[in-house]
């Protein structure tokens, strides 16, 4: 481990770390409150229920361009940019799939949630040092993620599809977010400290 990537004084690191805090509580707090509403909305696939299915992948994108813009050149920039790009297709994608019924929405979300699970993982594993809280909830989310969309998809060709797993699915991603951002705020504070 150097020993500049884990001191206090990193101006940049400070400067990513305060970013992606404000990046995934906001994330995160999207994704319950999505949750919610769409626990009450999904008992039929209508026009409420396809508008809030298309609007989670979407949140997904506009937090990936967000990232991307703070990012420089680099892996870690390419995996962020073809996240938001598939989560912006999954969300055109979700919205044909819609018209369909449950099965084909759960298809299609839970192709998306394979692949961007992945993705994020990619993207936690490079953020992985001391500086950024370790990255655990976005890594354990991003593999939830995967493995999810796998079942989904099981789901989907069976006799009973649901779209009620959807409201967990968010629910879940959206606590490990916040929790990420209580551990960069928590990381944050704690280097404080110790120049005082």
């Amino acid at each position: 481990m150097s020993t500049q990537t884990s001191t206090p004084s990193n101006p940049a690191a400070t400067g990513e770390r305060s970013s992606l805090l404000r990046l995934y509580l906001g994330r995160g707090v999207l994704a319950v409150v999505w949750a919610v509403a769409f626990a009450g909305a999904h008992e039929h696939v209508d026009a409420v229920a396809i508008t809030l299915l298309v609007v989670y992948p979407l949140i997904d994108a506009v937090s990936s361009l967000i990232d991307y813009r703070t990012l420089a050149d680099g892996s870690e920039r390419r995996v962020t940019a073809f996240n938001g790009v598939l989560s912006t297709i999954a969300a055109i994608a979700v919205g044909v799939a819609g018209a369909g019924g449950v099965a084909p929405v759960l298809h299609v979300f839970g192709a998306w949630a394979v692949v961007s699970g992945a993705a994020q993982v990619a993207v936690g594993l490079r953020r992985r040092g001391p500086e950024l809280g370790k990255h655990w909830p976005v890594l354990i989310a991003g593999g939830l993620s995967f493995v999810v969309g796998i079942f989904y998809n099981i789901q989907a060709a069976g006799d009973a599809p649901s779209l009620d797993v959807l409201s967990v699915y968010a629910t879940g991603g959206g606590v490990f977010f916040i929790v990420q951002a209580g551990l960069l705020g928590w990381k944050s504070r704690q280097l404080r400290t110790r120049t005082v």
